[in-house]
Parts: structure tokens; C-alpha cells; sequence
């Protein structure tokens, strides 16, 4: 399998962070334990923002326990390989910021998931979290991992043996 430019990825991989409107969530239980869920997000500013309940565990989570990985994922039915998904993972600092004076965000979840369902929830016990990425890897499929950002101002290629050799092999 012949890597792609980096051009070429990059804009893969920006297409993908703007196709995806849902984030999967690796959070610590109470008991340490890991825990896995999902969330609807917005991007502004090199950040992740997402808006969940009170009663989640998820919620309860990240207020104990502000580390969090998260995961923008292809769908499925969308990838033509299942063992090499598009993805990307960032380990991701959370802050709960409340809902006062957050305006513009607001109005990009409106925008993205209608604002008759925001109204609705902005009326119950939700919540918004600024996830702030520390370190970020985006795969494109085998052998073809990079070191990122989440808005790709960096975007390096990861340059193991690892996969390469065997992505030869099955090709022959």
C-alpha cells in the first residue's frame, strides 16, 4: 500500500473532523475502571466542546477526572476496511464552563443539531465541557498514522516499521 501525501491526508482528515458530529468518550469510573461513551461536539478554536447531562455517568466522569481520551470515528458502513478505520484519538483535558455567556457555541450545536433540540435541552440539566486536546494521532489506514492538532497545524507522519512490512506482504 503506497502512503499518500501528506496534502493528500490532511485533507482527509479535515473532512472527516468536519463530517463527524459525534465523539466517542473514554472516561475513569469511580473505581478506575475504564468507561466508554459518546457525545455530540462542536469545534471552535482549536477545542472540543460538548454538551451532556447531569445524570450521565459520562458527566460524573469527567468532573472527578478531567483526563479523557476521545475518538472521531468513520462510520462503519462508510469504511472499506473495518481493521483500518479512519480515526482520530486525542487526550483531551475537560472543564465544565457552565452555560452562561457561551453564546456562539450554542449557536454551532443549533446549527449542527437543530435548535429546537438545543432549546429543549438547554432547558434541562445539561451541561457544556471544554475539551482541550493535548496530543492528537489520526489514522488513514494502515501504515499511514500522524502526530496532529486538532485543526492539522501539525500534521506528522509516524514513521514505524510496524505495519509496513506486513502491508507488503499481503499485497504480494
Amino acid at each position: 500500500m503506497k502512503p499518500l501525501a501528506n496534502e493528500t491526508v490532511k485533507l482527509q482528515y479535515m473532512k472527516l473532523a468536519d463530517r463527524v458530529k459525534t465523539l466517542m468518550l473514554g472516561t475513569i469510573d469511580e473505581k478506575g475502571r475504564p468507561f466508554v461513551s459518546y457525545a455530540p461536539f462542536v469545534k471552535k478554536d482549536g477545542k472540543l466542546y460538548i454538551y451532556i447531562s447531569r445524570i450521565a455517568n459520562h458527566y460524573r466522569h469527567v468532573e472527578a477526572n478531567p483526563d479523557v481520551d476521545v475518538m472521531l470515528i468513520e462510520d462503519e458502513s462508510n469504511s472499506a476496511n473495518l481493521f483500518a478505520r479512519e480515526r482520530a484519538r486525542f487526550v483531551c483535558h475537560a472543564v465544565n464552563i457552565g452555560n452562561e455567556g457561551h453564546e456562539e457555541l450554542f449557536e454551532r450545536f443549533e446549527a449542527s443539531f437543530g435548535a429546537p433540540m438545543i432549546r429543549v435541552l438547554r432547558g434541562l440539566d445539561f451541561s457544556l465541557f471544554e475539551l482541550t486536546p493535548l496530543a492528537g494521532r489520526y489514522v488513514a489506514g494502515f501504515g499511514q498514522a500522524y502526530d496532529i492538532d486538532l485543526n492539522a497545524d501539525r500534521f506528522e507522519h509516524v514513521a514505524r516499521d510496524g505495519h509496513t512490512q506486513s502491508v507488503k506482504q499481503a499485497a504480494t
